[in-house]
């Protein structure tokens, strides 16, 4: 196979940072059982996480060539592998806003790398969405393996969850050894702009109508994405009464529906226009929610629910959404990123970061406040908005590219 070994990395590195990255459900829930704080208070873990890579995506997305994108990874590891120690010594609530500081700064660096190196391995539109929809497909068997192996560690003594830190050190380590001794054979540039006229020209993508479009949608999209997948841990716990690791453990199923709808929309992005299939899952996608929360009730006399034989059916029926959110990012990216030159790759994935990351923060921190404020079941109907949000912008990408003169398959 092409490229293998590159390839190969890509997945590996991605896998690693899923669990880390989506961890901040399972912590936030942990700070609010453990360390005390609200559910507000909690959700600013995904500000430590997301912001950071904001900033940095958005100082360093035009840099990387000239440093290096091996040499860029390696340093994101090192970083992180640093912050998993700080979480396990430091056990508190501000040592896991430095966990997700590390988390953040690291896959910055990690995910403008791996979607640049995407375009310099594939050579169409078609390669590049396959490629791209499988890579973030594994990214979500990662997550799922982090609903299972965070609960691996639960024990009678509200510590023991700690344990799983060392054990992601030695994951940490093993990546960085693979990645140290692949072969990317990827030329490092030698020159080009500074850093002010990089910065300039990231900004200037901005005055692209099909460029600032695109931000908008998938800004709207990871609002949705993470404002499910940070909460519904906390969720199943006080909206379904299940015990603390079963609520961990349903989550699962969320992200291997993300997983399994990102591996199917690499297949079915070959045959069927992805706008069609963005729009058909956005509108399943606001008919689970209007199916399912009209029928949920909070019950503080409920029996704790720790077996999975007694979880209710609609316990199983909502992390389904994630089959149908989950084609839409990865189909979002390859559609804009296939249809500029390959030049500005490195900057349009900054941008990528830096709008994915703002609306994963604004759609924890208001998902948190509603849930703290007015109930889970209320805060989650706050999702439709950004899904219709996202129909209107998938259409306005579709009719610019037409404009283009550009193949909307």
């Amino acid at each position: 196979m092409k490229h293998l070994t590159i390839k190969l990395s890509l997945y590996i590195n991605y896998f690693v940072f899923a669990i880390l990255l989506n961890s901040v459900g399972i912590v936030i829930s942990k700070s609010i059982n453990v360390y005390g704080v609200s559910e507000s208070s909690a959700s600013i873990l995904e500000a430590f996480k997301d912001l950071p890579i904001a900033i940095v995506s958005f100082l360093v997305a035009s840099f990387l060539p000239r440093f290096g994108y091996q040499k860029a990874m390696l340093v994101a590891l090192v970083i992180v592998f640093l912050g998993c120690l700080g979480m396990y010594f430091g056990n508190s609530f501000d040592t896991a806003k430095l966990l997700f500081l590390s988390v953040g700064v690291s896959f910055a660096l990690i995910k403008i790398s791996v979607y640049t190196l995407i375009g310099v391995v594939t050579d169409s539109p078609q390669e590049h969405s396959a490629l791209m929809s499988s890579i973030e497909g594994f990214f979500m068997v990662g997550i799922a393996s982090a609903y299972f192996l965070f609960p691996a560690f639960y024990g009678d003594n509200p510590n023991d969850w700690l344990s799983v830190y060392p054990f992601l050190c030695v994951l940490i380590g093993l990546s960085f050894l693979f990645l140290l001794f692949s072969k990317l054979n990827i030329p490092i540039q030698t020159s080009g702009s500074n850093l002010k006229e990089d910065l300039k020209n990231s900004i200037g993508l901005l005055a692209i109508p099909l460029v600032l479009v695109f931000i908008c949608s998938a800004f709207f999209f990871v609002m949705i994405e993470q404002g499910v997948m940070t909460w519904l841990p906390h969720f199943n716990q006080k909206i379904f009464s299940f015990g603390e690791k079963l609520s961990v453990n349903m989550a699962a199923i969320l992200a291997i529906s993300l997983a399994l709808g990102r591996f199917i929309a690499g297949w079915a992005s070959k045959k069927i226009n992805w706008s069609v299939i963005i729009v058909v899952c956005s509108l399943i996608s606001v008919g689970i929610l209007l199916a399912v929360l009209p029928q949920l009730k909070v019950d503080v006399n409920a029996i704790e629910i720790t077996s999975l034989a007694n979880v209710p059916f609609l316990g199983f029926v909502l992390p389904l959404i994630g089959l149908f959110i989950a084609p839409i990012y990865p189909l979002l990216n390859s559609t804009v990123l296939s249809h500029l030159p390959k030049s500005l790759h490195s900057p349009m994935s900054g941008l990528i970061i830096i709008f994915s990351a703002l609306g994963g923060t604004l759609g924890s921190r208001i998902v948190g406040t509603l849930f703290e404020n007015i109930g889970g079941v209320k805060a989650f109907y706050f999702l439709i908005i950004p899904i219709i949000l996202l129909i209107v912008t998938v259409m306005i990408i579709k009719r610019l590219i037409q404009k283009q003169g550009g193949s909307t398959h």
